[in-house]
């Protein structure tokens, strides 16, 4: 469960043109809380609780708590509407959960000692495939994110999504022992230059090619 708590009002002045005046008049965020087997009610946010909030990644993938005219709701967050080209969050939408609750949540991927990683130690660049991967799981076993240490990996190298390790009762939606749903996350791998290097010399003497001096291609004069 994350450390969040955002308060939020009832909001009882609907449409669209409620929603305007209460963005541009009161720097507030419109909202609305739905499921857990109660009716769907329209709340409100002061804007700049929710900026400050929207700053910390946990909020986009864990269990956190508001509360509406002082009572506590755990919920999660579903989805957020944001202006085109302004700061300025336009709307919100939350969903009521339980700890029981089975959830399907994309959660971040977090890289640590990437510096530290063998294949980079020996000049080894990395490249990461995902960002994020999709988990089930109740919500009260909910990660805020996956950590692959980078340690051990070595050059040319793949970390795939079956060799992630993932916290106590949480899964993978994607079967992974079918190999073509185990998808790589990370890897290392040689710098473009330095293949395409090699590649050139292993042609050139494939070829039977002798490099030339400039004695060599010097054209003999006539007697």
């Amino acid at each position: 469960m994350s450390t969040i708590l955002l308060e939020a009002e009832t909001r009882t002045d609907m449409g669209k043109g409620a929603s305007r005046r209460l963005r541009r008049l009161e720097s507030k965020v419109p909202a609305v809380i739905y499921g857990g087997g109660k009716e769907p009610k329209s709340i409100h946010f002061l804007h700049r609780r929710v900026a400050k909030a929207l700053e910390n990644e946990s909020i986009f993938s864990s269990v956190f708590d508001i509360t509406v005219d002082g009572k506590k709701e755990h919920v999660i967050l579903k989805a957020v509407q944001r202006h085109p080209f302004k700061p300025v969050i336009l709307h919100m939408d939350l969903q009521r959960v339980s700890s029981k609750d089975v959830l399907v949540k994309l959660i971040p991927i977090h890289f640590i000692n990437e510096q530290l990683a063998k294949g980079v130690k020996v000049g080894g660049l990395i490249s990461h495939s995902m960002s994020q991967v999709e988990v089930r799981c109740q919500a009260k076993d909910l990660p805020e994110y996956i950590e692959v240490d980078m340690t051990p990996v070595d050059m040319n190298e793949v970390i795939h999504l079956s060799d992630l390790k993932l916290p106590k009762n949480v899964q993978l939606t994607v079967d992974v022992t079918d190999g073509s749903h185990n998808a790589p996350v990370v890897s290392i791998h040689a710098p473009k230059v330095v293949i395409e290097e090699e590649v050139a010399e292993e042609t050139e003497v494939e070829a039977g090619e002798v490099p030339t001096t400039d004695m060599d291609s010097e054209t003999p004069e006539a007697e």
